[in-house]
């Protein structure tokens, strides 16, 4: 068990964080951090591509106030993706220049701080890094990322953070034999926004609502007409909103991405 794991922090002293590029020194333990933190585990070649930053940007968190021998080890971090618009899977929940084709959007591909170091609000600097990186790109217009249903905290941060949660996809991840939805978040910059005004979106749910009950009304008449008067019961699809699902298939050998 690393020795940061056994810290006992509150007890004893308040960090003294800051904030760093991941480099190549960091590679064995942001392997070992990501292993310990996520239920999934990731290619050798994504942790190459991040510490030598092949298409892949990132910053660490390290506590100074550690041992000097230890006051450079990461004790959180975060990596992410420059998407092309025009390419990723949330096209349509944006309003751009199609004419343009530098429109860009940043995906947030790990996010973890040690549990020794939490509430600290290092999980929150990391994200603003994030943003303030995409917000100094005149190119980009949204900062997004998916994160695993049942991960109640990370959906928190997000919601705190004024992240919009734009859709929930089904069975979104696969991992140990099993299915699990994801939430998409979304945060735009740049002037970037949503292809609905807020009246626009309100009348699209209203939409899919009546949608969803005239199809239920209409099965379960065609049901009492064949089979006699039934009780009906109503199961939820999901989200309300228009659906371009991607599904993830993930091997487990043994978070916390702010997604996973």
């Amino acid at each position: 068990m690393p020795l940061y794991s056994m810290m006992n922090l509150r007890g004893s002293r308040h960090p003294s964080i800051s904030y760093r590029p991941i480099r190549p020194s960091d590679l064995e333990l942001l392997v070992k951090l990501h292993g310990d933190l996520f239920p999934i585990r990731y290619e050798i070649e994504f942790f190459h591509n991040v510490v030598h930053g092949r298409d892949i940007v990132s910053w660490g968190a390290v506590d100074r106030s550690r041992p000097n021998d230890e006051n450079d080890e990461l004790i959180g971090f975060v990596t992410a993706r420059i998407i092309m618009a025009k390419e990723s899977e949330i096209e349509d929940m944006l309003r751009f220049d199609r004419s343009r084709s530098d429109q860009s959007l940043v995906y947030i591909l790990t996010l973890g701080v040690v549990e020794s170091y939490r509430n600290f609000g290092i999980a929150t600097s990391l994200i603003r890094e994030v943003i303030k990186y995409a917000s100094d790109m005149p190119t980009c217009r949204a900062v997004y990322l998916h994160v695993i249903s049942y991960n109640n905290s990370a959906i928190h941060l997000y919601q705190k953070m004024s992240f919009l949660c734009v859709r929930r996809l089904h069975a979104f991840y696969y991992i140990d034999g099993q299915h699990y939805d994801a939430y998409l978040f979304i945060y735009y910059v740049n002037g970037g926004r949503s292809p609905c005004s807020p009246l626009e979106l309100v009348t699209l749910l209203m939409t899919y609502m009546r949608r969803g009950l005239k199809l239920v009304f209409s099965r379960a008449c065609k049901s009492g007409e064949k089979n006699g008067p039934k009780r009906v019961r109503y199961r939820d699809k999901g989200s309300l909103l228009p659906m371009t699902q991607s599904k993830r298939s993930i091997a487990i050998e043994g978070p916390e991405s702010d997604h996973v």
